[in-house]
Protein backbone atom coordinates (compact mmCIF):
# COMPACT_ATOMS: atom_id res chain seq x y z
CA UNK A 1 0.00 0.00 0.00
CA UNK A 2 1.16 3.81 -0.57
CA UNK A 3 1.95 5.86 2.32
CA UNK A 4 -0.21 8.39 2.93
CA UNK A 5 1.57 9.99 6.11
CA UNK A 6 1.61 13.87 4.63
CA UNK A 7 -1.78 13.11 3.75
CA UNK A 8 -3.19 11.67 7.19
CA UNK A 9 -1.55 14.18 9.05
CA UNK A 10 -2.33 17.18 7.27
CA UNK A 11 -6.20 16.37 6.38
CA UNK A 12 -7.20 13.37 8.39
CA UNK A 13 -11.03 13.96 7.52
CA UNK A 14 -10.06 13.20 3.86
CA UNK A 15 -7.96 10.35 4.55
CA UNK A 16 -10.38 8.99 7.06
CA UNK A 17 -12.98 9.08 3.88
CA UNK A 18 -9.70 6.95 1.74
CA UNK A 19 -9.40 4.23 3.97
CA UNK A 20 -12.84 3.87 3.93
CA UNK A 21 -13.19 3.19 0.70
CA UNK A 22 -9.58 0.91 0.48
CA UNK A 23 -11.48 -1.16 3.71
CA UNK A 24 -14.62 -1.27 1.45
CA UNK A 25 -13.00 -2.23 -1.53
CA UNK A 26 -11.04 -4.86 0.15
CA UNK A 27 -13.84 -6.30 2.06
CA UNK A 28 -16.58 -6.43 -0.92
CA UNK A 29 -17.31 -8.05 -4.22
CA UNK A 30 -16.72 -5.75 -7.49
CA UNK A 31 -18.64 -7.01 -10.28
CA UNK A 32 -19.65 -3.66 -12.00
CA UNK A 33 -18.45 -4.22 -15.65
CA UNK A 34 -16.54 -0.50 -16.19
CA UNK A 35 -14.33 -1.02 -13.08
CA UNK A 36 -10.75 -2.29 -12.09
CA UNK A 37 -8.40 -2.37 -9.95
CA UNK A 38 -4.75 -0.66 -10.97
CA UNK A 39 -1.53 -2.07 -10.21
CA UNK A 40 0.58 0.04 -7.53
CA UNK A 41 2.85 1.34 -10.27
CA UNK A 42 0.09 2.84 -12.33
CA UNK A 43 -1.30 4.16 -8.78
CA UNK A 44 1.98 5.87 -8.15
CA UNK A 45 2.40 7.22 -11.38
CA UNK A 46 -0.84 9.02 -10.86
CA UNK A 47 0.76 10.69 -7.67
CA UNK A 48 3.65 11.93 -9.14
CA UNK A 49 4.95 15.94 -9.75
CA UNK A 50 4.04 15.47 -12.74
CA UNK A 51 0.22 16.77 -11.67
CA UNK A 52 2.41 20.40 -11.35
CA UNK A 53 3.29 21.14 -14.85
CA UNK A 54 1.07 22.96 -17.69
CA UNK A 55 1.30 21.52 -21.40
CA UNK A 56 -0.57 23.06 -23.92
CA UNK A 57 -0.22 21.98 -27.44
CA UNK A 58 1.87 18.17 -28.60
CA UNK A 59 5.51 17.29 -28.17
CA UNK A 60 7.73 18.82 -29.68
CA UNK A 61 5.06 21.79 -30.10
CA UNK A 62 3.87 23.15 -26.45
CA UNK A 63 2.91 26.57 -25.48
CA UNK A 64 4.36 26.67 -22.26
CA UNK A 65 8.07 26.01 -21.66
CA UNK A 66 9.89 23.35 -19.74
CA UNK A 67 8.22 20.63 -21.42
CA UNK A 68 11.11 18.04 -22.54
CA UNK A 69 10.35 15.42 -19.96
CA UNK A 70 6.62 15.72 -20.50
CA UNK A 71 7.34 15.18 -24.05
CA UNK A 72 9.03 11.90 -23.10
CA UNK A 73 6.18 10.43 -21.35
CA UNK A 74 3.26 11.22 -23.48
CA UNK A 75 5.32 9.84 -26.44
CA UNK A 76 6.06 6.62 -24.69
CA UNK A 77 2.39 6.16 -24.38
CA UNK A 78 2.02 7.22 -27.58
CA UNK A 79 4.14 4.25 -28.92
CA UNK A 80 2.97 2.11 -26.22
CA UNK A 81 -0.56 2.63 -27.44
CA UNK A 82 0.57 2.30 -31.20
CA UNK A 83 2.19 -1.12 -30.58
CA UNK A 84 -0.85 -1.95 -28.66
CA UNK A 85 -3.53 -1.54 -30.86
CA UNK A 86 -1.60 -1.64 -34.69
CA UNK A 87 -2.59 2.46 -34.75
CA UNK A 88 -1.15 4.49 -37.01
CA UNK A 89 -1.61 7.81 -34.79
CA UNK A 90 -2.72 7.97 -31.22
CA UNK A 91 -3.83 10.75 -29.46
CA UNK A 92 -3.66 10.17 -25.41
CA UNK A 93 -4.62 13.41 -24.48
CA UNK A 94 -8.42 13.31 -23.92
CA UNK A 95 -9.28 13.39 -20.27
CA UNK A 96 -12.62 10.76 -20.41
CA UNK A 97 -14.11 8.95 -22.40
CA UNK A 98 -17.28 11.29 -23.18
CA UNK A 99 -15.03 14.19 -23.71
CA UNK A 100 -12.88 11.61 -26.09
CA UNK A 101 -16.20 10.64 -27.96
CA UNK A 102 -16.91 14.55 -28.31
CA UNK A 103 -13.44 15.10 -29.66
CA UNK A 104 -14.19 12.30 -32.18
CA UNK A 105 -17.61 14.29 -33.50
CA UNK A 106 -15.84 17.73 -33.60
CA UNK A 107 -13.30 16.55 -35.70
CA UNK A 108 -15.28 14.76 -38.18
CA UNK A 109 -18.46 16.21 -38.59
CA UNK A 110 -20.73 19.21 -38.00
CA UNK A 111 -23.25 20.34 -35.47
CA UNK A 112 -26.79 18.82 -37.17
CA UNK A 113 -25.31 16.27 -39.14
CA UNK A 114 -26.51 12.79 -38.89
CA UNK A 115 -24.97 10.03 -37.38
CA UNK A 116 -26.26 6.36 -36.48
CA UNK A 117 -25.97 4.86 -33.53
CA UNK A 118 -27.08 2.33 -30.84
CA UNK A 119 -30.23 2.41 -28.55
CA UNK A 120 -28.80 3.31 -25.36
CA UNK A 121 -31.41 0.92 -23.80
CA UNK A 122 -30.37 -1.92 -26.22
CA UNK A 123 -26.19 -1.63 -24.65
CA UNK A 124 -25.42 2.11 -26.54
CA UNK A 125 -23.68 4.65 -24.59
CA UNK A 126 -25.10 8.00 -23.82
CA UNK A 127 -22.76 9.98 -25.89
CA UNK A 128 -23.86 7.68 -29.23
CA UNK A 129 -26.63 9.96 -29.57
CA UNK A 130 -28.99 9.22 -26.37
CA UNK A 131 -31.68 12.49 -26.57
CA UNK A 132 -29.90 14.43 -22.95
CA UNK A 133 -26.96 14.39 -23.83
CA UNK A 134 -24.74 16.34 -25.83
CA UNK A 135 -24.58 14.07 -28.69
CA UNK A 136 -28.28 13.85 -29.24
CA UNK A 137 -28.32 17.83 -29.18
CA UNK A 138 -26.08 18.83 -31.13
CA UNK A 139 -25.89 16.28 -33.80
CA UNK A 140 -29.08 14.20 -35.49
CA UNK A 141 -28.94 10.62 -34.48
CA UNK A 142 -30.85 7.80 -35.70
CA UNK A 143 -30.27 4.60 -33.70
CA UNK A 144 -29.93 1.21 -34.70
CA UNK A 145 -31.37 -1.82 -32.39
CA UNK A 146 -30.48 -5.58 -31.11
CA UNK A 147 -32.85 -8.25 -32.62
CA UNK A 148 -35.63 -8.40 -29.79
CA UNK A 149 -35.44 -12.47 -30.43
CA UNK A 150 -31.44 -12.75 -30.09
CA UNK A 151 -30.07 -10.01 -28.22
CA UNK A 152 -27.39 -9.14 -30.95
CA UNK A 153 -27.13 -6.39 -33.23
CA UNK A 154 -28.44 -7.56 -37.00
CA UNK A 155 -26.03 -6.48 -39.43
CA UNK A 156 -28.93 -6.42 -42.09
CA UNK A 157 -31.09 -4.04 -39.90
CA UNK A 158 -28.06 -1.75 -39.90
CA UNK A 159 -27.41 -1.35 -43.80
CA UNK A 160 -31.15 -1.16 -44.25
CA UNK A 161 -31.28 1.77 -41.88
CA UNK A 162 -27.65 3.30 -42.83
CA UNK A 163 -29.08 2.79 -46.89
CA UNK A 164 -31.93 4.74 -45.98
CA UNK A 165 -30.90 7.36 -43.67
CA UNK A 166 -27.47 8.03 -45.44
CA UNK A 167 -25.50 9.36 -41.57
CA UNK A 168 -22.62 11.38 -42.16
CA UNK A 169 -21.25 8.57 -39.43
CA UNK A 170 -21.63 5.08 -38.17
CA UNK A 171 -20.97 4.77 -34.46
CA UNK A 172 -20.35 1.30 -33.07
CA UNK A 173 -18.96 0.15 -29.79
CA UNK A 174 -21.10 -0.55 -26.36
CA UNK A 175 -21.33 -0.41 -22.68
CA UNK A 176 -23.75 -3.49 -22.27
CA UNK A 177 -23.42 -5.62 -25.23
CA UNK A 178 -21.97 -8.97 -24.69
CA UNK A 179 -21.37 -10.47 -28.34
CA UNK A 180 -18.21 -9.68 -30.66
CA UNK A 181 -19.05 -7.15 -32.93
CA UNK A 182 -18.15 -7.34 -36.78
CA UNK A 183 -16.29 -4.49 -37.19
CA UNK A 184 -15.39 -5.30 -41.00
CA UNK A 185 -19.25 -5.54 -42.21
CA UNK A 186 -19.67 -2.20 -40.01
CA UNK A 187 -16.60 -0.45 -42.12
CA UNK A 188 -18.41 -2.27 -45.48
CA UNK A 189 -21.84 -0.37 -44.82
CA UNK A 190 -20.33 3.11 -43.99
CA UNK A 191 -18.10 2.89 -47.00
CA UNK A 192 -21.33 1.81 -49.02
CA UNK A 193 -23.16 5.27 -47.49
CA UNK A 194 -20.03 7.51 -47.38
CA UNK A 195 -19.94 7.35 -43.66
CA UNK A 196 -17.42 7.55 -41.41
CA UNK A 197 -16.48 4.78 -39.38
CA UNK A 198 -16.44 5.32 -35.48
CA UNK A 199 -15.80 2.78 -33.27
CA UNK A 200 -15.85 3.03 -29.13
CA UNK A 201 -14.26 0.41 -27.78
CA UNK A 202 -14.11 1.84 -24.22
CA UNK A 203 -15.64 -1.59 -22.31
CA UNK A 204 -13.11 -4.39 -24.62
CA UNK A 205 -10.54 -2.34 -25.22
CA UNK A 206 -8.03 -4.85 -22.59
CA UNK A 207 -9.57 -8.29 -24.54
CA UNK A 208 -8.62 -6.14 -28.01
CA UNK A 209 -5.09 -5.59 -27.03
CA UNK A 210 -4.74 -9.19 -25.68
CA UNK A 211 -5.75 -10.49 -29.59
CA UNK A 212 -8.39 -12.19 -27.89
CA UNK A 213 -11.58 -9.97 -29.13
CA UNK A 214 -11.32 -8.91 -33.09
CA UNK A 215 -9.37 -5.14 -33.59
CA UNK A 216 -11.51 -2.31 -35.24
CA UNK A 217 -8.37 -0.15 -35.04
CA UNK A 218 -7.13 -1.46 -38.45
CA UNK A 219 -10.00 -1.01 -40.14
CA UNK A 220 -12.04 1.62 -38.73
CA UNK A 221 -11.26 5.54 -39.80
CA UNK A 222 -10.89 6.34 -36.10
CA UNK A 223 -11.68 4.99 -32.70
CA UNK A 224 -11.78 5.38 -28.99
CA UNK A 225 -11.40 3.94 -25.81
CA UNK A 226 -11.51 4.98 -21.93
CA UNK A 227 -8.21 3.36 -20.52
CA UNK A 228 -9.66 2.34 -16.86
CA UNK A 229 -12.09 -1.02 -17.96
CA UNK A 230 -10.71 -4.32 -19.06
CA UNK A 231 -7.32 -2.60 -19.97
CA UNK A 232 -6.59 -2.15 -16.22
CA UNK A 233 -5.72 1.65 -16.03
CA UNK A 234 -5.96 5.27 -15.02
CA UNK A 235 -9.14 7.11 -15.72
CA UNK A 236 -8.35 8.74 -19.03
CA UNK A 237 -9.23 8.12 -22.62
CA UNK A 238 -7.71 8.10 -25.66
CA UNK A 239 -8.47 8.32 -29.35
CA UNK A 240 -6.59 6.19 -32.19
CA UNK A 241 -7.36 6.51 -36.05
CA UNK A 242 -5.61 6.57 -39.97
CA UNK A 243 -2.50 8.65 -40.43
CA UNK A 244 -4.59 10.71 -42.88
CA UNK A 245 -6.65 11.78 -39.93
CA UNK A 246 -3.82 12.49 -37.44
CA UNK A 247 -4.32 16.59 -37.41
CA UNK A 248 -7.89 17.10 -37.69
CA UNK A 249 -8.16 14.88 -34.66
CA UNK A 250 -5.32 16.44 -32.65
CA UNK A 251 -6.77 19.74 -33.54
CA UNK A 252 -10.13 18.56 -32.38
CA UNK A 253 -8.86 17.63 -28.88
CA UNK A 254 -6.91 20.93 -28.31
CA UNK A 255 -7.50 23.59 -28.88
CA UNK A 256 -10.83 22.12 -29.96
CA UNK A 257 -12.08 20.29 -26.98
CA UNK A 258 -9.71 20.80 -24.34
CA UNK A 259 -6.82 23.20 -22.85
CA UNK A 260 -3.52 21.40 -21.02
CA UNK A 261 -3.47 17.40 -20.76
CA UNK A 262 -3.42 15.75 -17.84
CA UNK A 263 0.54 14.94 -17.61
CA UNK A 264 0.40 12.62 -14.37
CA UNK A 265 -2.33 10.54 -16.28
CA UNK A 266 -0.45 10.46 -19.27
CA UNK A 267 2.14 8.85 -17.03
CA UNK A 268 0.31 6.70 -15.84
CA UNK A 269 -1.46 5.64 -19.07
CA UNK A 270 2.12 4.75 -20.46
CA UNK A 271 2.42 2.29 -17.58
CA UNK A 272 -0.86 0.77 -17.78
CA UNK A 273 0.24 0.35 -21.68
CA UNK A 274 3.61 -0.76 -20.65
CA UNK A 275 1.82 -3.73 -18.64
CA UNK A 276 -0.37 -4.40 -21.33
CA UNK A 277 2.50 -5.44 -23.71
CA UNK A 278 3.22 -8.62 -20.83
CA UNK A 279 2.46 -11.96 -21.33
CA UNK A 280 0.87 -11.97 -18.04
CA UNK A 281 -1.95 -9.41 -19.25
CA UNK A 282 -2.82 -11.69 -21.99
CA UNK A 283 -3.34 -14.96 -19.22
CA UNK A 284 -5.24 -12.14 -17.34
CA UNK A 285 -7.83 -11.29 -20.11
CA UNK A 286 -8.08 -14.49 -21.05
CA UNK A 287 -8.87 -15.40 -17.31
CA UNK A 288 -11.28 -12.42 -17.43
CA UNK A 289 -13.34 -14.01 -20.32
CA UNK A 290 -13.23 -17.74 -18.91
CA UNK A 291 -14.78 -16.13 -15.44
CA UNK A 292 -17.36 -14.71 -17.36
CA UNK A 293 -18.75 -17.29 -19.27
CA UNK A 294 -18.54 -19.25 -16.32
CA UNK A 295 -20.90 -16.54 -14.61
CA UNK A 296 -23.30 -16.35 -17.32
CA UNK A 297 -23.87 -20.45 -17.63
CA UNK A 298 -24.14 -20.35 -13.65
CA UNK A 299 -26.79 -18.10 -13.96
CA UNK A 300 -28.67 -19.57 -17.00
CA UNK A 301 -28.43 -23.18 -15.00
CA UNK A 302 -30.20 -21.10 -11.99
CA UNK A 303 -32.94 -20.13 -14.49
CA UNK A 304 -32.10 -16.20 -15.21
CA UNK A 305 -32.59 -14.70 -18.67
CA UNK A 306 -29.70 -13.15 -20.15
CA UNK A 307 -29.58 -10.67 -23.26
CA UNK A 308 -28.03 -12.29 -25.86
CA UNK A 309 -28.19 -16.15 -24.28
CA UNK A 310 -24.53 -15.57 -23.05
CA UNK A 311 -21.36 -13.42 -23.44
CA UNK A 312 -17.93 -13.12 -25.57
CA UNK A 313 -16.51 -10.17 -23.36
CA UNK A 314 -16.49 -9.22 -19.61
CA UNK A 315 -19.39 -8.83 -19.39
CA UNK A 316 -23.79 -9.53 -19.52
CA UNK A 317 -26.69 -8.41 -18.80
CA UNK A 318 -29.54 -10.16 -16.76
CA UNK A 319 -32.92 -9.56 -16.91
CA UNK A 320 -34.12 -9.70 -13.60
CA UNK A 321 -37.77 -10.05 -13.91
CA UNK A 322 -37.53 -13.90 -13.65
CA UNK A 323 -36.72 -13.59 -10.41
CA UNK A 324 -39.37 -10.75 -9.45
CA UNK A 325 -37.24 -7.88 -8.74
CA UNK A 326 -36.40 -4.55 -11.05
CA UNK A 327 -32.61 -4.23 -12.13
CA UNK A 328 -32.49 -0.86 -8.88
CA UNK A 329 -34.24 -3.49 -6.35
CA UNK A 330 -31.47 -6.37 -7.40
CA UNK A 331 -29.03 -3.91 -7.39
CA UNK A 332 -29.82 -2.65 -3.75
CA UNK A 333 -30.19 -6.24 -1.99
CA UNK A 334 -26.75 -7.49 -3.51
CA UNK A 335 -25.37 -4.61 -1.99
CA UNK A 336 -26.34 -5.40 1.62
CA UNK A 337 -24.60 -8.70 0.88
CA UNK A 338 -21.16 -7.09 -0.27
CA UNK A 339 -21.86 -7.64 -3.91
CA UNK A 340 -21.19 -4.02 -5.93
CA UNK A 341 -23.17 -4.53 -9.86
CA UNK A 342 -24.74 -2.02 -11.59
CA UNK A 343 -28.59 -1.95 -13.14
CA UNK A 344 -29.40 -1.83 -16.53
CA UNK A 345 -31.90 -1.65 -18.66
CA UNK A 346 -32.59 -4.68 -21.29
CA UNK A 347 -34.06 -4.06 -24.77
CA UNK A 348 -37.37 -1.98 -25.09
CA UNK A 349 -36.99 -1.99 -21.26
CA UNK A 350 -40.65 -1.55 -20.00
CA UNK A 351 -39.13 0.14 -16.82
CA UNK A 352 -37.99 3.71 -16.33
CA UNK A 353 -34.15 4.41 -16.70
CA UNK A 354 -33.58 4.69 -13.05
CA UNK A 355 -35.46 1.39 -12.18
CA UNK A 356 -34.76 -0.76 -15.20
CA UNK A 357 -35.37 -4.49 -15.59
CA UNK A 358 -31.96 -5.94 -15.54
CA UNK A 359 -28.23 -5.64 -13.75
CA UNK A 360 -25.14 -5.70 -15.57
CA UNK A 361 -22.52 -7.81 -14.39
CA UNK A 362 -18.75 -7.85 -15.21
CA UNK A 363 -15.26 -9.66 -14.67
CA UNK A 364 -12.20 -7.31 -14.70
CA UNK A 365 -12.29 -6.59 -10.99
CA UNK A 366 -12.74 -9.82 -9.30
CA UNK A 367 -10.48 -11.30 -12.14
CA UNK A 368 -7.43 -8.72 -11.40
CA UNK A 369 -7.23 -10.20 -7.71
CA UNK A 370 -6.84 -13.74 -8.90
CA UNK A 371 -10.47 -15.00 -8.54
CA UNK A 372 -11.07 -17.95 -11.10
CA UNK A 373 -13.64 -20.43 -11.89
CA UNK A 374 -14.06 -22.13 -8.85
CA UNK A 375 -14.81 -18.65 -6.81
CA UNK A 376 -17.42 -17.52 -9.85
CA UNK A 377 -19.05 -20.52 -9.01
CA UNK A 378 -19.31 -19.93 -5.67
CA UNK A 379 -19.86 -16.12 -6.20
CA UNK A 380 -22.94 -16.72 -8.49
CA UNK A 381 -24.34 -18.73 -5.76
CA UNK A 382 -24.24 -16.14 -3.32
CA UNK A 383 -25.65 -13.43 -5.51
CA UNK A 384 -28.94 -15.97 -6.16
CA UNK A 385 -29.27 -16.61 -2.67
CA UNK A 386 -29.02 -13.11 -2.01
CA UNK A 387 -32.20 -12.20 -4.06
CA UNK A 388 -33.92 -14.70 -3.47
CA UNK A 389 -33.71 -13.67 0.27
CA UNK A 390 -34.19 -10.26 -0.45
CA UNK A 391 -36.05 -9.30 2.77
CA UNK A 392 -34.20 -11.78 5.00
CA UNK A 393 -31.58 -9.12 7.15
CA UNK A 394 -29.89 -12.34 9.03
CA UNK A 395 -29.38 -14.15 5.26
CA UNK A 396 -27.77 -11.32 3.74
CA UNK A 397 -25.51 -10.27 6.84
CA UNK A 398 -24.54 -14.02 6.41
CA UNK A 399 -23.45 -14.02 2.82
CA UNK A 400 -22.00 -10.26 3.44
CA UNK A 401 -19.63 -12.12 5.83
CA UNK A 402 -18.71 -14.85 3.48
CA UNK A 403 -17.95 -12.29 0.76
CA UNK A 404 -15.81 -10.67 2.99
CA UNK A 405 -13.59 -13.65 3.88
CA UNK A 406 -13.69 -15.01 0.43
CA UNK A 407 -12.30 -10.88 -0.69
CA UNK A 408 -9.99 -10.89 2.05
CA UNK A 409 -8.27 -14.28 0.70
CA UNK A 410 -7.93 -12.28 -2.80
CA UNK A 411 -6.10 -8.82 -1.77
CA UNK A 412 -5.99 -5.95 -4.43
CA UNK A 413 -2.37 -5.43 -5.77
CA UNK A 414 -2.31 -2.31 -4.85
CA UNK A 415 -3.85 -2.09 -1.70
Amino acid sequence: MLSYKNLSSQDPEVFSSVEKEMKRQSEEMELIASENYVSKAVLEAMGTVLTNKYSEGYPGHRYYGGNQVIDEVENIAIERAKKLFSAEHVNVQPLSGSPANAAVYFAFIKPGDKVLGLRLDHGGHLSHGHPINFSGMLYNFVQYEVDIDTGRVNMEKVREIALREKPKMIVAGYSAYSREIEWQKFKDIADEVGAYSFADIAHTAGLIAAGLMNNPVPIFDVVSTTIHKTLRGPRGAMIMCQEKYAKQVDRAVFPGMQGGPHDHIQAAKAVAFGEALKPEFKEYAKQVMANAKTLAQEFLNMGYKIVSGGTDNHLMVVDMTSKGLNGREAEDVLNKAGISVSRSTIPNDPNPPMKPSGVRFGTPAITTRGMKEAEIKQIAKWVNEALENKKNEEILGRIKKEVKDMCLDFPIPSI
